[in-house]
Parts: structure tokens; C-alpha cells; sequence
């Protein structure tokens, strides 16, 4: 189901909890509402469909990954850029790290970890900030 897009900082400031089985169907909403919006965005996370859990959906090289729980285990390249997000109004700078590895859980609840570059890991560290409450 497509959600409405979450604007409300309070709300995307407040730390999303694990997700867990239960939260399968939020991580099928939050893959509809990115598909909806591919025009305009490349990753979300679940508060921004007014769900607070773990949860984070991504376009990675053409085809979308989805991550329960994910978590940053190492980083490396720091670097300054400028980021926009469906939520907020305009863009704000933000520090991002070049190639991050990522641990994290599939749609089966299976543990994995990969690692990302560019770009794709520029969208994975914005979408685990929304995860953490930290808006760009």
C-alpha cells in the first residue's frame, strides 16, 4: 500500500525501534511508497511513512534492497555533500563516508552484511540517520 510521506519532525527526530516478523507488511508499504515516489526519491526508511521501526528501502544499482535492522559496522573516505529528502523542505549539507559495510537482516530475517560505495552508500547512511532520528 502506498503511504503518505511523513513531514512531522518531531515524529522523524524519534528513534525507530528493531523491527521484527510483525513488521514485514510496513517494509511492503515503505517498498510501494518509494516505488511511487522513484521519480523523486532513492531510498526511505520506515518513519518516513509514520512507522518507527528499523526498516530502510533503497534503489542499489537499478534494483531495490530493503534492510530490517540495519546498522553500520565500518566506514571509510569521509566527505562533505549537500542532501535533499522527501520529508523535509530545500536541501542541507551532511557528512557521508565513501564505502560503508552495512549488517543487517533480509526479508527472510537472514543476516548480511554488504558493503556499498558512492552513491548507493551516500543513500544507505541518510536512510540509517532517519533510522537513528537524525534528519539531515
Amino acid at each position: 500500500m502506498i503511504r503518505p510521506i511523513m513531514r512531522n519532525v518531531l515524529v522523524l527526530q524519534q528513534p525507530s525501534q528493531e523491527a521484527t516478523e510483525a513488521d514485514l507488511p510496513v517494509a511492503q508499504d515503505l517498498l510501494d511508497t518509494l516505488e511511487a515516489h522513484r521519480h523523486s526519491c532513492v531510498g526511505m526508511a520506515a518513519n518516513m511513512i509514520g512507522e518507527l521501526k528499523r526498516i530502510i528501502a533503497f534503489d542499489n544499482d537499478g534494483s531495490y534492497l530493503v534492510m530490517l535492522n540495519p546498522e553500520i559496522v565500518s566506514r571509510a573516505g569521509e566527505y562533505a555533500v549537500e542532501e535533499g529528502c522527501l520529508s523535509l523542505a530545500g536541501t542541507r549539507p551532511a557528512v557521508r563516508y565513501r564505502t560503508i559495510k552495512v549488517r543487517y537482516q533480509d526479508l527472510g530475517r537472514r543476516r548480511r552484511t554488504g558493503t556499498f560505495t558512492g552513491f548507493t552508500a551516500q543513500i544507505v547512511q541518510h536512510e540509517i540517520d532517519h533510522c537513528n532520528g537524525i534528519l539531515i
